[in-house]
């Protein structure tokens, strides 16, 4: 099982009907998501997320960064149990089709909106809300931020509006920071 990978990050999850959700979408990311460096060509992470597997470890930063931040009073009180668990399902999901469908070789620039619309594709399999759904789909395709055009694609991906979207691209783009040097054992953070 997939899940597997996200032991620890699935123990941030509080209430048991997301972590059971959380569960669910993990294991339908494509194998390749556990497999893949998280930049294709080593421009726009650091070390630790470059190399097989380096996808799965910038995730893991991403959700640790975000766990950090909720677990601080002065930020994590903008936000309610709730919020903060599918904002940590959605960082866990957020590039999970990075490299498509199917994969390919490259990023694929709309991958926050594929993810969106896979989130979507297969709420039937889950037992969230829409409204919840809706939550988890709007975080993942803002994630980009700023960076939400290409000059190789007409797609121009919608930028975070509002604090959950805002929060989620952050912890996003800090994990992405070349400046960090986390070290990991069997893929999981070293303390």
């Amino acid at each position: 099982m997939q899940e597997d990978k996200f032991k620890k990050e699935l123990t941030y999850i509080k209430n048991d009907k997301y972590k059971e959700n959380a569960k669910i979408l993990i294991n339908l990311l494509p194998d390749y998501f556990f497999k893949v460096a998280a930049s294709s060509t080593g421009k726009y992470h650091p070390s630790f997320a470059l190399g097989e597997g380096g996808l799965l470890r910038h995730t893991k930063v991403a959700v640790r960064i975000a766990y950090e931040l909720l677990s601080d009073s002065s930020i994590g009180s903008a936000f309610t149990d709730d919020e903060k668990d599918l904002m940590i399902i959605s960082i866990i999901m957020h590039d999970g089709l990075k490299h498509g469908l199917k994969e390919e070789k490259y990023t694929k620039f709309e991958h926050p909106l594929l993810m969106a619309d896979f989130i979507k594709e297969n709420s039937a399999a889950l037992t969230l809300t829409k409204n919840e759904t809706d939550f988890i789909k709007d975080v993942i395709a803002t994630h980009m931020g700023p960076w939400n055009t290409n000059p190789y694609s007409d797609i121009t991906l919608p930028t975070p509006k509002n604090k959950y979207q805002k929060f989620v691209h952050m912890c996003d783009y800090l994990a992405s920071r070349k400046f960090l040097d986390i070290t990991f054992k069997n893929d999981d953070i070293e303390s």
